[in-house]
């Protein structure tokens, strides 16, 4: 598939070249209103920079913090759009190690020596012999 871009370039030269606008397009199979497209600047770059800077500040905060600092700051910001640009970027939060809790020395149980000396026991795990 080819990009509509270079759809444009190639109608372009056709023209150049002596070819109809018209031709060149239903040689193609592209609309003239695909043509004579502009497309508009994107009005979120500045909001993606805040964002990027925000995330990197911030490790720990996702998108419902992020969010909520840019309308601190005085930001008229839409949820799903700071949602939408968030996930663009491929940014997620940063996940906290655990703590390694370190093993104590395993200590065996003891045997009792005579009767009533142990009247309960725990245990976690047994293992049967199958």
């Amino acid at each position: 598939m080819v990009s509509a871009p270079a759809r444009r370039a190639l109608v372009r030269e056709w023209i150049g070249c002596g070819a109809s606008e018209r031709r060149a397009l239903a040689a193609i199979g592209m609309s003239a209103s695909a043509l004579r497209y502009c497309p508009r600047e994107d009005r979120n770059v500045e909001l993606r920079e805040r964002i990027l800077a925000l995330a990197h500040r911030h490790r720990r905060y996702g998108v419902g913090m992020i969010y909520l600092k840019l309308r601190q700051e005085g930001r008229v910001v839409n949820y799903k759009r700071v949602e939408r640009l968030y996930r663009e970027q491929q940014m997620q939060v940063r996940r906290r190690r655990r703590k390694k809790v370190p093993v104590g020395e395993r200590q065996p149980l003891l045997r009792p020596s005579q009767a009533n000396q142990v009247w309960s026991m725990d245990f976690v795990f047994d293992r049967t012999a199958e």
